[in-house]
């Protein structure tokens, strides 16, 4: 596995564990607040890194490139973590980890439709059989009697939606400036945005009351998501979309393992059978050479 496959991997857990922390503190923590709390603290950890890089490009930053990176990291990073943190409030962390892992195929059908990826058999169907294996770890929870109705599961699919879009439209921007400030810059205008629309939820009386504990597990969400983001933004640069976001079927793994740890949350066997089918995705989706990349425009 080369080296961007494996930041792609490592991301793909991290997001899983994120899940999982966030569940534990979504009922004292309204979902927007998360979401800038968790950027917030990202941002605040990259920037040491991002100000040196920052320097030695500025003379090269064009104002319609820092319109466009504001925007894709208003959604990746606010949108998407809002869209998700609402979703967890009614969803467990297993299943939600599991939808939001339809993230490779949008990713693969937008790639396509917008021509940045070209589609090959052996990368379609390790797409398709890491689903099939997402779907398979839902079918108790599609069994079952669904109280309250599906806004969560929708909010959760929007989140991987907008993710898709995001993750193929960032490469122009990560070809021609460094990882880490883009990554940086991202996070820095999702935060404006989020502590803008998250005044209704009344952010500064909430992060006063906050318990220690609320504060430790925030801080390790906004800690791993900053490393987390820059690994998934390097992978995007080195990798093809699909071939990164693919590794999210990793992230069901990991809510699965750690909500049945930590917060009690079943496991079904047929959720093993499920992991069973991703590996077998994953394996099919990056075995030998690339997927041929389109051009990027720009």
């Amino acid at each position: 596995m080369n080296r961007a496959l494996a930041a792609a991997a490592a991301a793909g857990v991290q997001v899983g564990a994120a899940i999982v922390a966030s569940r534990f503190v979504v009922a004292e923590v309204p979902p927007l607040t998360l979401a800038m709390l968790r950027y917030a603290i990202g941002f605040l950890c990259l920037l040491p890194f991002a100000l040196p890089l920052l320097a030695a490009v500025r003379a090269q930053l064009r104002p319609r490139d820092l319109a466009a990176m504001a925007a894709l990291g208003i959604g990746q990073f606010g949108i998407l973590i809002a869209l998700l943190n609402w979703g967890l409030q009614t969803v467990p962390a297993a299943p939600a980890a599991m939808i939001f892992s339809l993230f490779p195929l949008l990713t693969l059908l937008l790639g396509a439709a917008l021509g940045r990826e070209h589609v090959t058999p052996r990368l379609a169907a390790g797409v398709l059989v890491s689903i099939a294996g997402v779907m398979l770890s839902l079918l108790p929870k599609l069994q079952a009697a669904h109280a309250g109705g599906w806004w969560g599961e929708l909010a959760v699919l929007a989140s991987a939606a907008v993710g898709a879009l995001c993750s193929v439209l960032y490469r122009p921007y990560l070809q021609r400036y460094p990882t880490v400030p883009v990554s940086a810059f991202a996070m820095l205008a999702s935060v404006a945005f989020l502590a803008l629309i998250a005044l209704h939820e009344d952010w500064p009386f909430r992060i006063s009351s906050l318990r220690p504990a609320a504060w430790a597990l925030v801080a390790f969400i906004g800690v791993s998501s900053g490393v987390g983001y820059f690994w998934w933004l390097y992978a995007l640069k080195h990798e093809s979309p699909t071939r990164v976001t693919v590794f999210l079927a990793l992230n069901p793994v990991t809510a699965a393992v750690l909500g049945a740890a930590l917060l009690r949350e079943p496991l079904p066997p047929l959720v093993l059978a499920g992991v069973a089918l991703i590996a077998l995705g994953l394996w099919l989706a990056t075995r030998g050479a690339p997927a041929r990349r389109q051009p990027a425009p720009g």
